[in-house]
């Protein structure tokens, strides 16, 4: 067990690759490509399941840590491992791997080869950036995350996929250029890319103020396109619209969120406290903002897009209220929107694949032919919502009661309006869809209900929103022993961020973690 403890992030990290490379080799013939996906990402899976059965919820730091020499100059280690903070999100990308297989089994009927080889090597890039603690590694996993993904928009889009494929490519490859300037001014003082080494010289003062504000920025700016946050979302509605369902599922939101809070808040926290309150207004704009668009929309695709953008700005607002709560319903957020999110993609998927529309208008009296899926729909949509029981409930209750107490009330209510409104445009998106009179392309293109490998790929999600809301404390606890935003905040005698006008409170508001 020692042995496996030693290489299982490795494991995880060839696993996909190791089978992209099955994939390539193997003969396009009927459904071998997704035989080899699918035994590919459960054997992953599997392994991703060995991070929390051994992980010491009690201990602080990073476990199952490899740190060894790459090469020698520059300086590069590979050096990997996990903590609290990102334990769990890559479980979430080892479970929703299957789940993309599953929701592409019959969406997917050309090049199968070339879709399934991309898909396994985007999940190599993704477990990457969760556990890279080398930032040269780190960058090299961010980078390749981008190529699968773009490749595939533009090859699987459904009718203008090159257009939202190079639109993609452009948001979120243009502002990494000025991150890997800043990387390697970084490593250009210090000598190292090692997170903790960086993390350390920062804290310690002795890299010049005005070049380490700038640094800091350029980190914020490659990470806040990601997500994306308000106002930098201009192209996510576009590629919800074209990428297949397994890519729409994991392309806006992890991966950006997450380096926000290991390599901006974590590395700079004295810059990222100076920029919170902007951060926070931006927030908090983005919930009402996505929210009211999404109440506009006539096409789902582009609902769940701009709801996407409003619950961003919730996972934003709690990121930078620097205050452990917020922190800690964050970072739960981020796994909920993962698991709610992707149920509601593959739902949409199979409407679309069955209907060949996505125009809202066009759907009517879905429920009494589908009822399995008007089913599962409406669970996804209330822990979109955030009914209490549900997953969803927990990480709003712990952002907006952390930044009510701690942060601004103002900004707390602003975005209890956007909570509120995302109740009612995702009910009357199901009202829509599943209930009233049967509408004519119902009518005229009778369908049947969720097929075995949808079916399979959504009831797990489904069970896993009602367990996460009831027992959120199996989750909460490798995330408090994660990083604590309080811990920086005193270190450099800093008090909790409050806005103009904003509740003034101490840092021991929170109570003991």
């Amino acid at each position: 067990m020692d042995s496996l403890n030693a290489s299982i992030v490795t494991l995880i990290l060839l696993l996909p690759i190791a089978g992209a490379i099955a994939v390539t080799l193997l003969p396009d013939r009927g459904k071998t490509p997704c035989w080899t996906a699918l035994i590919t990402t459960l054997v992953t899976f599997g392994f991703t399941l060995h991070l929390p059965a051994y992980f010491a919820m009690g201990a602080s730091g990073f476990q199952f840590e490899i740190n060894r020499p790459w090469i020698e100059n520059p300086a590069i280690f590979y050096h990997v491992g996990v903590d609290g903070l990102s334990l769990w999100l890559v479980v979430l990308t080892g479970l929703l791997a299957p789940v993309g297989v599953l929701a592409s089994w019959r969406a997917i009927h050309e090049r199968r080869k070339v879709y399934y080889s991309l898909f396994l090597v985007q999940q190599t890039a993704m477990f990457g950036v969760f556990v890279s603690l080398d930032l040269f590694l780190y960058y090299g996993f961010w980078e390749l995350s981008l190529v699968p993904m773009a490749i595939l928009i533009s090859m699987y889009g459904r009718r203008n996929g090159p257009k939202a494929a190079v639109k993609f490519f452009l948001f979120t490859f243009i502002p990494s250029a000025p991150l890997l300037v800043a990387i390697l001014w970084l490593y250009a003082r210090t000598g190292s890319f090692d997170f903790a080494t960086l993390q350390g010289a920062i804290a310690s003062g002795s890299l010049p103020t005005g070049a380490l504000r700038w640094s800091a920025l350029a980190f914020l700016a490659a990470f806040a396109v990601k997500v994306p946050v308000f106002p930098l979302h201009g192209w996510l509605a576009d590629t919800f619209s074209e990428a297949p369902v397994a890519l729409a599922m994991v392309v806006a939101g992890k991966l950006g969120l997450y380096s926000m809070l290991r390599f901006h808040v974590g590395l700079f926290p004295a810059q990222a406290r100076a920029l919170a309150p902007l951060l926070i207004a931006l927030g908090a704009i983005g919930i009402l903002y996505g929210a009211c668009l999404a109440l506009a929309q006539r096409d789902f695709w582009r609902l769940v897009a701009f709801a996407a953008v409003s619950h961003f700005g919730l996972i934003v607002l709690g990121i930078y209220g620097l205050t452990t709560t917020g922190w800690n319903g964050a970072i739960y957020q981020i796994l909920n929107q993962g698991v709610f999110e992707s149920a509601i993609f593959v739902l949409l998927g199979a409407l679309h694949l069955r209907y060949s529309t996505s125009q809202i208008g066009h759907y009517g009296g879905l429920a009494g032919r589908l009822p399995q899926t008007a089913t599962l729909f409406v669970i996804a949509s209330l822990a979109m919502i955030g009914l209490p029981m549900l997953n969803g409930f927990i990480g709003e209750f712990l952002v907006l009661s952390s930044t009510f107490t701690g942060v601004s009330r103002a900004w707390a209510v602003w975005g209890t309006v956007g909570v509120i409104l995302s109740a009612a445009y995702m009910l009357w998106l199901v009202q829509r869809i599943f209930y009233g009179t049967e509408s004519e392309l119902v009518v005229s293109r009778p369908a049947t209900d969720l097929g075995f490998a949808e079916s399979i790929a959504v009831w797990p999600l489904a069970v896993l929103m009602l367990v996460m809301g009831l027992a959120p404390w199996l989750w909460m606890r490798a995330i408090e022993a994660g990083p604590n935003p309080l811990e920086w905040r005193n270190a450099l005698a800093l008090q909790p961020v409050a806005p103009h006008g904003a509740l003034q409170v101490s840092a021991t508001a929170e109570g003991p973690r």
